[in-house]
């Protein structure tokens, strides 16, 4: 293993920098043994085509992170630009006034599989590697279904939810 010579960064500077990065809000979904859990997730990544696999990163303490390792599969739900209720549900902001977070969420799937939530673009995957890395589970798993919501995807940056425009379109927009 290579040691590491130079200093890190500090945390603050990252975490600040990792802020400005844009990603597409997920709710990472998983049923079995383990239980019907699902969690909003910022890191979420394709990995490679061949095999169709992706990644995502899972505070390792927490209890999606047991239950996706322990049932051995998950979906990924990349919401819509509409799911901003839904994020805020599986981040855990209602859990005070509601003990089921699928409660009231159309879901699809048969028991025992994850489930899918309407409207989202879904990856079915099977958890193929866990590495831990610092205070987190980086899971990859092997794509094995994806169905398209075909909705333009809610966006994460500078602690708030963004719309994604295209360009031309946000120079139209600017225009008018």
């Amino acid at each position: 293993m290579l040691q590491e010579t130079r200093p890190l960064v500090e945390r603050d500077r990252f975490v600040g920098a990792m802020r400005r990065v844009a990603a597409s809000v997920t709710v990472v979904t998983t049923d079995g043994s383990a239980g019907r859990l699902g969690a909003t997730v910022s890191a979420f990544s394709s990995v490679s085509a061949d095999p169709p696999s992706v990644l995502i990163c899972l505070n390792a303490s927490s209890r999606i992170a047991g239950a996706v390792r322990e049932n051995g599969r998950f979906c990924v739900n990349v919401l819509p630009e509409d799911g901003r209720e839904i994020a805020d549900r599986f981040a855990g902001r209602h859990d005070a006034q509601i003990a089921d977070r699928f409660s009231g969420v159309n879901t699809f799937g048969v028991p025992g599989s994850a489930p899918l939530i309407d409207g989202a673009t879904g990856f079915f995957c099977e958890v193929a590697q866990c590495v831990t890395s610092g205070s987190h589970l980086i899971v990859i798993g092997t794509v094995h279904d994806v169905l398209d919501g075909e909705a333009p995807p809610l966006a994460w940056r500078e602690g708030g939810y963004h719309r994604v425009v295209p360009t031309g379109a946000a120079h139209q927009i600017a225009a008018e």
